[in-house]
């Protein structure tokens, strides 16, 4: 799975916020609030990964347990695949 093209991520009022731009503007309306989980998260996806590769990355980034870190990865993958910003292509 990969995250789409088409969105910038920047820091807003002291947070991190993805944002779309160009084609995926038309389709996406809104930001995405990304807390430090989630912006690692974020930046795995720009390759194709799965759910465990990015696992295996925040417990070897973080020395977090690792069924934590599955959680994690399974809740924020499935609002993103949810809101058509990840794909299994």
């Amino acid at each position: 799975m990969r995250r789409k093209q088409g969105f910038i991520v920047d820091e807003i009022a002291g947070e991190n916020v993805a944002v779309p731009v160009g084609e995926m503007s038309k389709s996406f309306h809104g930001m995405i609030k990304l807390n430090g989980t989630a912006l690692f998260i974020w930046e795995q996806l720009e390759n194709d990964v799965t759910e465990e590769q990015i696992t295996d990355a925040i417990v070897a980034a973080y020395d977090v347990d690792r069924s934590l870190a599955a959680a994690d990865v399974a809740r924020i993958v499935g609002v993103l695949k949810n809101a058509g910003i990840v794909t299994d292509d």
